[in-house]
């Protein structure tokens, strides 16, 4: 899905978003991560001696964000009984069990009621440092129903891009195109902030996907969705073994902020 970037030197969110809540996506099994997964779903492999989720709920509750939900499928014991109701980790969370993976668009669909509120998505197999208040700054100053968060990589047959207009609107969007169909290298980051009115457009108990289904369809249906860069970022996918190899280094390192080792 992505890949590390330099990350710039923040003291702290830009902006503290009031009143929103997140999904963590954290359903999926991570067969391309064995033998790390074989008895823990892949949000729960360890990044400098901590679940990698718990990194990712500690950059929502520096943002203000403690209204959390997981949806949870493979091994789900294994965060249920880690995190509980998320009191010790400054956040309150609502879990969703699939008996069958619902995507990413279905998971949320499966929580619309939870979802009643702009809220923020998480892939929750990519550590990152993202300054989440400022992304919900743009996408409420643009009026969007859908903001996803873009960042420039040199593979993009592998992510889902975008085509953005001079305002930042995006015009065309095609998950892992082919090689010689690839016409951006704006990648998604597995990073959205959406709105609760788009959540109707998605079936209820039916696989649905963001990248594949939802966002080409607000494209069609002409609503404003919008691609944002932010500066200073760090984004890596650990979906792969040397790339969990790489979030280890980097973490090891002290590339990341210091609220993600507190």
């Amino acid at each position: 899905m992505a890949t590390a970037e330099p990350p710039g030197a923040r003291s702290g969110p830009s902006s503290r978003p009031d009143g929103v809540r997140a999904l963590v996506l954290a359903a999926g099994e991570g067969t391309r991560l064995r033998p790390f997964t074989l008895d823990r779903p892949k949000p729960m492999v360890p990044i400098g001696g901590r679940p990698l989720l718990e990194h990712l709920i500690g950059l929502l509750r520096h943002h203000n964000i403690v209204e959390v939900a997981l949806n949870l499928h493979y091994k789900p014991d294994a965060i249920v009984d880690y995190f509980g109701d998320g009191s010790a980790f400054g956040v309150s969370i609502t879990y969703s069990h699939e008996t069958r993976l619902l995507g990413s668009a279905g998971a949320a669909k499966q929580l619309e009621r939870f979802l009643d509120r702009t809220f923020v998505v998480l892939y929750g197999d990519v550590l990152r440092d993202v300054d989440l208040g400022l992304l919900v700054e743009e996408h409420r100053q643009r009026g969007s129903v859908a903001t996803m968060l873009l960042h420039e990589v040199p593979d993009p047959n592998r992510h889902g891009i975008a085509e953005l207009a001079a305002d930042g609107r995006v015009v065309r969007f095609v998950e892992k195109p082919r090689p010689d169909a690839v016409f951006s290298r704006l990648a998604n980051a597995g990073v959205y902030v959406l709105e609760p009115s788009i959540l109707p457009i998605i079936p209820a108990d039916t696989p649905y996907d963001f990248g594949q289904d939802v966002f080409p369809s607000l494209i069609r249906q002409d609503l404003p969705i919008y691609g944002v860069c932010l500066d200073g970022c760090y984004i890596l996918d650990i979906g792969s073994p040397d790339r969990y190899a790489s979030a280890e280094h980097d973490f090891s390192a002290g590339v990341l902020q210091s609220f993600l080792k507190s």
